[in-house]
């Protein structure tokens, strides 16, 4: 079996469950070490670890919040000190706190900013140091089609996934000619927790909306993850690419 990411290390945001899990399995499927970071749940975290390993990849498990920048980090340095780099940086985590916005307060907007757009900011810097000085690297961001098409109840999310978008294409202009490249990927509904709170009457409305008729899973996204961080797309940088049936066309 090919193993195009063999002799890669990777570092995955948010990986304990849910689709940072499927991420992180998938990558270790083709070949990566694969550090597993976890916020809350240690237990999640180790199980995830271990599907990698059962991919016959290595693996290890690295806590910390991606909102407090010495824990970012702190994340890029275990993931180093493990498996001697960091080639590909997956910017996974995040958090929700659903409301309209005339009742959203500011703890709630700068929680899920806080996570969502300037955690992937502090991981990234971090990870482009050493990025830099080796002249490569592939770094993912997990945005959303939210972040492109707006959503109600959602402003602080929307707000904080199109950011993710334009520090997508920020970071790309800025470090393209250190051979490293910066990519976006916008989820639609994935059936990974975000599909299973959903009442009939919303499922069936949002089938409605999706062109192709079904929710992704997360397999469709871990593959594009696996692509994007592989030599295969080398000249793709600065992009952002909907995963979601077509909802966001």
């Amino acid at each position: 079996m090919t193993k195009p990411l063999a002799g890669k290390a990777a570092l995955v945001t948010g990986a304990s469950r849910g689709l940072g899990r499927a991420i992180a399995i998938a990558l270790g499927e083709a070949g990566a070490s694969v550090a597993v970071n976890f916020a809350g749940s240690a237990a999640l975290a180790a199980e995830t670890a271990e599907r990698v390993r059962a991919a016959g990849a290595n693996a290890i498990v690295v806590q910390g919040d991606v909102a407090q920048p010495a824990e970012a980090e702190r994340l890029v340095q275990e993931t180093v000190a493990a498996f001697g780099a960091i080639d590909i940086l997956v910017n996974n985590a995040g958090v929700n706190r659903d409301t309209l916005a005339l009742r959203l307060s500011e703890a709630d907007w700068d929680a899920v900013v806080d996570t969502n757009l300037k955690g992937a900011f502090f991981c990234a810097k971090a990870a482009l140091r050493t990025m830099i000085r080796r002249r490569s690297g592939r770094i993912i961001n997990i945005s959303s089609v939210v972040g492109l098409m707006g959503n109600a109840g959602q402003a602080n999310y929307a707000a904080a996934k199109a950011g993710m978008i334009g520090l997508t294409k920020a970071l790309a202009r800025e470090v393209g000619s250190r051979g490293i490249t910066v990519n976006a990927i916008a989820p639609g509904f994935i059936d990974v927790g975000m599909t299973e709170a959903l009442s009939e009457q919303q499922r069936a409305a949002a089938l409605e909306q999706i062109p192709l008729g079904r929710f992704g899973t997360a397999n469709d996204v871990a593959a594009l993850v696996v692509y994007l961080a592989g030599d295969a797309a080398g000249y793709l940088t600065g992009v952002t690419i909907p995963v979601d049936g077509g909802l966001a066309m």
